[in-house]
């Protein structure tokens, strides 16, 4: 990808979570998310990058961090990611080439080998990893959304002007 993507989507299990599902027992179902991933959140929206969630499992544990984030494209419950992706770039006026994505397992892979730039944590399996543009250092849970975002900005040489813009004085 040359310059900075006009959309970053994310997966969420195994990405922004470790892939785990609690059920309490009376059925109620919840999540663990690292508050690192928010700075990734945040890198976006000063950039003006626009940010997509989108999640095969139909969570209103995501839809509340979704909202607590601001971010507006969050959609869960998703069978055909590659669809949802297709039409939110339609939406957004661009194309495939533009997006980055980072996701970890089998219902990731048609969008993988479609977007201009490509990710997944190191926990996800090799046949994930042979495929995407960069194997990220961090599992799924311990933040890797955060490195994705950060990895892309560095490569673009944007991320220590943004830190020194935004930070510095912190």
């Amino acid at each position: 990808m040359n310059g900075l993507p006009k959309l970053i989507a994310t997966d969420i299990d195994g990405v922004w979570t470790d892939g785990g599902m609690y059920y309490t027992e009376s059925g109620d179902e919840f999540k663990r998310f690292n508050t690192y991933d928010s700075a990734g959140v945040i890198f976006c929206r000063l950039l003006e990058i626009p940010v997509a969630i989108i999640t095969g499992e139909p969570s209103p544990a995501v839809k509340r961090r979704a909202e607590k984030l601001k971010i507006v494209y969050c959609h869960t419950g998703i069978a055909d990611k590659l669809e949802v992706l297709e039409g939110l770039c339609r939406e957004l006026g661009i194309t495939l080439g533009d997006v980055a994505y980072i996701g970890d397992d089998l219902n990731d892979m048609r969008v993988l080998s479609r977007v201009g730039y490509s990710a997944c944590p190191s926990s996800a399996p090799d046949y994930v990893k042979k495929m995407v543009t960069k194997v990220l250092t961090k599992k799924g849970g311990e933040g890797v959304f955060r490195e994705f975002v950060e990895h892309i900005l560095e490569e673009e040489g944007v991320l220590q002007q943004l830190l020194d813009k935004h930070y510095r004085n912190v």
